[in-house]
């Protein structure tokens, strides 16, 4: 063992550190991995198996039935959504997507120092490729919107949108 001294203007610490004993690392490594995913297997299997021995089993016809939450199957299974559920899932996505690039950036830009000339770079190359990045959504966004999709009930025709605003011609009455 060797000893160190460690001294602070108020107090010394004495610290044992023993020698560094280094092994084959790679082979402990994988034995670790190996012995983590073994026991990780069998604990799995062996809640399955002591479930299938606790569990009540009742059987009948009803529960062998390919539909089994308690409905009666109704129709047909082909059923057409209107893809306007998918235009909705993908921008919610993209929104996630977006905020989920958000954090590690804002954590790169408060931590550079803009008191120094690489930390005053680092942001200002930040600034940009967020602004970039921000640009391409919302000029994406601004598409979606302006055409229509994101309107949850629209015509299926191409009609005119009609102005509640302009007047509208009265046929003359008949004398």
């Amino acid at each position: 063992m060797t000893e160190r001294r460690f001294t602070t203007p108020t107090l010394t610490i004495l610290a044992q550190t023993a020698p560094v004993v280094r092994g084959d690392t790679n082979i402990e490594l994988v034995t670790g991995v190996l012995l983590f995913i073994i026991f990780g297997f069998l604990m799995a299997f062996a809640a399955l198996v002591a479930g299938r021995f606790v569990r009540p089993t009742l059987s009948h016809p009803e529960k062998e039935a390919a539909y089994e939450c308690g409905e009666p199957a109704i129709g047909d299974s082909w059923v057409q959504f209107d893809l306007r559920f998918y235009v909705v899932a993908l921008v919610f996505i993209i929104f996630d997507v977006e905020i989920a690039l958000f954090w590690p950036w804002a954590v790169v830009f408060g931590a550079a120092d803009a008191a120094t000339a690489q930390g005053f770079a680092i942001k200002t190359v930040a600034v940009y490729d967020m602004l970039f990045f921000f640009g391409i959504v919302v000029v994406g966004f601004l598409f979606l919107w302006r055409f229509g999709y994101l309107d949850w009930v629209r015509a299926a025709t191409g009609q005119r949108k009609v102005s509640h605003l302009e007047p509208t011609l009265q046929p003359e009455a008949q004398v």
